[in-house]
């Protein structure tokens, strides 16, 4: 599938933004540049190798803090580009805020 082919419109980013993606444990982290995003994905540059990591499901933190991040799954790889799927929320897993 060609990068052209997407179902949603993507925001380009002229300089491209400064992301990490991680393991769902912790247990690996990779620097990347997000260079277009949409409501349904977005594409990377990652730096580093990808080699031995589990891709089926990751976070992409966009924040330093940690604090803004979406749960992915990897759908395309070229060299060191990659794209990936925002994975939609488990229904009834949703965080409870004030319900105690």
């Amino acid at each position: 599938m060609a990068w052209e082919n997407r179902k949603t419109p993507r925001v380009n980013f002229e300089h491209g933004v400064t992301v990490q993606m991680m393991a769902i444990d912790g247990t690996w982290r990779r620097d990347c540049v997000m260079q277009d995003a949409s409501d349904s994905g977005a594409r990377l540059i990652v730096q580093g190798s990808l080699e031995g990591l589990e891709l089926k499901e990751f976070f992409l933190l966009l924040s330093s803090t940690g604090l803004v991040y979406r749960r992915c799954r990897l759908v395309r790889l070229q060299g060191e580009e990659i794209g990936i799927e925002f994975l939609k929320p488990v229904a009834g897993k949703a965080k409870s805020r004030g319900a105690r």
